[in-house]
């Protein structure tokens, strides 16, 4: 966490700190200042990214058949003679009783999975005030301090998506046919003196037709989408001025939420708060960075409470930062139970009231 520089000096130690340093200029002694600065402008742009592309869903429809009847002859006409008779023998007749058309195979599309990184926030770089100097040769410490434009990297995010490796085809199998035969007689040998008309006979068959061969139809499943947000530098900041601040800012006051047991989140009421004591306060005093620090008291692990205040402060960040204020003049810190009010520590017998003072969440203005 950075040191807050204040100005609350003498009137003496103004005039000697003031030539040495970058400090205000005419300052007047017993005010407090702050060091501002016109804060990075981000703006928030999404990329639509491709989840799983778009393709096609293939159905088999079914071949169609139709049976017909159709009359064949069976026996040929004849004569037949009344000295010799005539004589027959028999055939076989072979034909098609039933066709079959294609059979189908649908093989679905195949799909593989892929990752796309996207940049969600672009590198940036502030200002921070640097330690003094271990041979400063002033009493005063702030003669020996530094400026440092510290950079920060990008940050980026990979999103799992689905790629097409192989869409949907058709296999396609050649059908088949059945047949069947039938006998019929044939004259072998004519009657050789009188001839009589022996008319033929017929019979009825039936068969299967294909009328319409199998086939298939198409359905085409659309792509899925799914947005990601980067934040983009639109205009760089940096230093500017000091400002004078009231003396009382600068020092941690308090916040007066209440948490609910175990809770990071913020409350109808929370968020009445924050709106009415810290939203004038940023606006009153712009460019100056606020620090928000929560506590816990000594009940529980001490690594929950210093998770749940980490929790708890930067929800309160979270909800400044909905609110349009600019996350780089917010600080968020949690301290756990590292910083109690009292002596209700571990194994400590206490009241309710007591564990409540240790239990809070504060705020002060800082140095950019």
């Amino acid at each position: 966490m950075k040191k807050i520089l204040l100005f609350c000096a003498a009137f003496a130690l103004t005039v000697i700190s003031a030539t040495a340093q970058d400090l205000p200029a005419n300052p007047e002694p017993g005010k407090c200042y702050v060091r501002c600065t016109t804060p990075d402008i981000y703006e928030t742009q999404t990329v639509q990214l491709t989840k799983t592309p778009a393709y096609k869903k293939l159905k088999v429809v079914p071949a169609q058949y139709e049976t017909q009847t159709e009359r064949v002859m069976v026996k040929e006409a004849a004569k037949r003679l009344r000295v010799i008779p005539a004589t027959y023998k028999t055939e076989t007749v072979t034909y098609v009783k039933s066709t079959t058309g294609s059979s189908l195979r649908v093989i679905p599309a195949s799909f593989a999975n892929a990752t796309e990184t996207v940049e969600t926030k672009a590198a940036y770089a502030q200002w921070e005030l640097g330690a003094p100097a271990p041979d400063c040769a002033s009493s005063n410490p702030d003669d020996c301090r530094y400026w440092c434009y510290k950079g920060y990297p990008a940050e980026y995010e990979t999103v799992s998506i689905r790629t097409l490796a192989a869409d949907a085809a058709v296999q396609s199998t050649p059908g088949s046919s059945a047949n069947a035969t039938y006998t019929i007689r044939v004259v072998d040998e004519q009657a050789r003196v009188v001839e009589e008309e022996i008319p033929a006979e017929y019979a009825t068959i039936k068969k299967t037709v294909l009328v319409k061969d199998a086939t298939t139809t198409a359905e085409t499943v659309p792509a899925t989408y799914t947005t990601v947000s980067k934040e983009v530098l639109k205009q760089k900041g940096g230093l500017t001025t000091w400002r004078e601040v009231e003396c009382a800012l600068v020092e941690y006051q308090a916040l007066p939420i209440n948490w609910n047991l175990g809770s990071a989140t913020l409350t109808p009421a929370a968020k009445a708060i924050i709106d009415t004591r810290l939203m004038p306060l940023l606006a009153q005093n712009p460019g100056v960075k606020l620090e928000i620090a929560s506590h816990t008291d000594s009940r529980g692990g001490a690594t929950a409470n210093q998770n749940l205040s980490e929790r708890r402060a930067q929800a309160v960040v979270n909800y400044l930062i909905s609110k349009g204020v600019n996350n780089s003049l917010l600080v968020a810190n949690g301290f756990g139970e590292r910083r109690l009010k009292n002596r209700c520590a571990d194994g400590v017998s206490c009241t309710e009231r007591q564990h409540a003072v240790n239990r809070r969440t504060e705020f002060r203005l800082i140095n950019n």
